[in-house]
């Protein structure tokens, strides 16, 4: 019924910058929050940043000053702008979004199939 797709995942050399994209379509009533997450080899999935409709935001500690989150409400999209970019910060990228369908009407919660961000020299 509703799915979401990533794009702009890639290699960058550290200091570099990536934006990635998460669009949703589908039978689509309403988005509530959506965010990213991500997920290293090794570690856990951990939150990256979140946004409401609103426009208000959350970070992790570790990504704070260096990427923001935005979303465009009338293209049901969300992007992150990921900058100063290092080693760390390598990991498979999912996009996150809470979603009232048209029909049924009901609230679920859905992903993406992730965007593989590789930071290396």
């Amino acid at each position: 019924q509703v799915q979401l797709v990533e794009s702009g995942g890639g290699l960058v050399q550290p200091g570099g910058s990536l934006r990635l994209s998460c669009a949703a379509s589908g039978s689509i009533f309403s988005i509530n929050v959506m965010g990213w997450y991500r997920q290293a080899p090794g570690k856990q999935r951990e939150l990256v940043a979140a946004i409401s409709s609103g426009g208000s935001t959350n970070y992790a500690d570790s990504v704070k000053g260096r990427f923001a989150i935005s979303r465009d409400n009338a293209k049901n999209t969300v992007y992150l702008q990921m900058n100063s970019l290092k080693p760390e910060d390598t990991a498979v990228y999912y996009c996150n979004a809470d979603i009232t369908g048209t029909y049924p009407n009901m609230e679920y919660d859905y992903w993406g199939r992730g965007t593989q961000v590789t930071v290396s020299s």
